[in-house]
This record gives C-alpha cells, structure tokens and sequence, in this order.
C-alpha cells in the first residue's frame, strides 16, 4: 500500500516522521517486544533525529538500530551516516550500545558489507519464518536524491537487480566512491517504509518516480515497492511541486 502525503515544510515534514517513528515502535515493542529500525543518511533526517529526542515514550532500550547504507568512511568523519545519527540522536537517548548495529564503513568495503550481512544474519535469521529469506525490519528511513537514488542504489549500478545478497559494497562511479547498501529485496521486505523527501531540487525527479514510467535504471527510489508493507512518502511543499 503507497501513501504520499504532502507537508508545508521540513518542519511539519519532520513531526510527522518522529509521529509514525513512535506509532511504529510503540506497536512493534507491544507485539514483539523489540523495534528494529534503519536510519537514513543525508541531510533530511537532521530535522528527524532533533525532534525524536524529545519524544520521550520510545522504549529506547528495546530499540534495534541499523542503517540502510554507509558511505565508506571511519565513524568519526563528517560524512559518516553513522557518525551523523549518533552525534545528533543516539548520544542523546538511552539506547544501550549493544543494540546498535553499524556498517563498519572504515574497513574494505566488501569485508564491511559481509560483516554487516553477518550482524543482519544474528540479528534477524532467529526470527526467519522458514518461507522467508530476507529479514523484516519494522520500518526503514530512506531519503531520495536529486538524481532519484536512495540508500546507495544509484542510476545504473548493478545493485539495483541484486536478489539473493542482504548487503553489497559496490563503487559508485557519479561519486567516485566506494558505498555499502542494503539491496532491493530487503527493502521491500520491510513492515513500514518511510521516505522523506525535501528540496525544490527534488521535484522535477519526485514527479517522475511517482508518477512516471517505471524505470529504476534511472530512478532507483521505483524500486522500493514492498510486497507485504506500508509505504510512505513524506514529502515537502517545494518537493512536490513540478
């Protein structure tokens, strides 16, 4: 099921991510005793993480916390997906240390995607009905880029169509950089997806993943589609206009 529900501002657009964040944990805590959850990196979930702060109901110690990619860098380094969540959420909240899972984007990217693919395995693998492959999480964060990424699917790379991995470490030639994602099949297993989409300069793109033919190739946010789940686009007054 596709819901897209336009807000004024990256404001409202925030609160309204922090509102279904909680509705979400709350749920998953009470029914299973446990929140898993993938954060997103870039600059939109700034907004996010500074008001889930303050909302003082999530059960942090039953929350499990992963990400949905990693740019290849150590934690400490400003570009750091990681780096970014802990210093404006994960610091701040009581979150024990144990239960956040982070792609270790300082070691070769294809050892830190088979580590990360190993953590997901110990995590998840336990809780594997036998006719499911890939693990649920409760609710994945993804942003969109101007150019129609998210995590790190980029127009034209080959793990776009990756099927059978949980993890991929793969170079990214537009950024001449090594990234570490989780693939579509993950993403699309997931309970609730929640994409949070800003900016003027997203909305000629917004427009055609929305709407346009369907073409991942070129935009990979149309392949996020999940079978059994709720999809979200959160979007922005100036990133829905076309």
């Amino acid at each position: 099921m596709r819901e897209i529900l336009v807000l004024p501002d990256l404001v409202a657009l925030a609160q309204t991510a922090a509102d279904r964040f909680v509705s979400i944990a709350d749920h998953a805590i009470e029914t299973n005793g446990r929140f898993t959850v993938a954060l997103s990196g870039g600059s939109t979930p700034r907004a996010l993480y500074a008001v889930l702060i303050d909302r003082l109901s999530i059960d942090w110690s039953r929350v499990d916390v992963f990400w949905g990619d990693e740019r290849c860098v150590p934690p400490d380094q400003p570009d750091s997906n990681y780096g970014l969540a802990w210093q404006l959420l994960l610091s701040k909240v009581n979150v024990p240390e144990a239960n956040v899972h982070r792609i270790k984007g300082e070691l070769d990217p294809d050892q830190a995607a088979l580590e990360y693919e190993a953590e997901l395995r110990r995590v998840f693998e336990p809780a594997l009905p036998l006719l499911r492959s890939f693990p649920r999480f409760d609710l994945i964060l993804l942003g969109m880029g101007a150019e129609g990424h998210t995590a790190s699917l980029f127009p034209g790379t080959a793990a776009i169509h990756e099927q059978q991995r949980w993890v991929m470490a793969h170079y990214v030639e537009q950024l001449k950089a090594n990234r570490v994602t989780l693939t579509p099949p993950v993403l699309n297993q997931a309970a609730h997806v929640i994409f949070m989409v800003a900016g003027a300069d997203k909305a000629s793109v917004l427009q055609a993943v929305l709407y346009g033919e369907y073409d991942p190739d070129r935009y990979p946010a149309q392949i996020v589609s999940p079978a059994d789940g709720q999809l979200t686009w959160l979007i922005d007054r100036v990133a829905s206009d076309s």
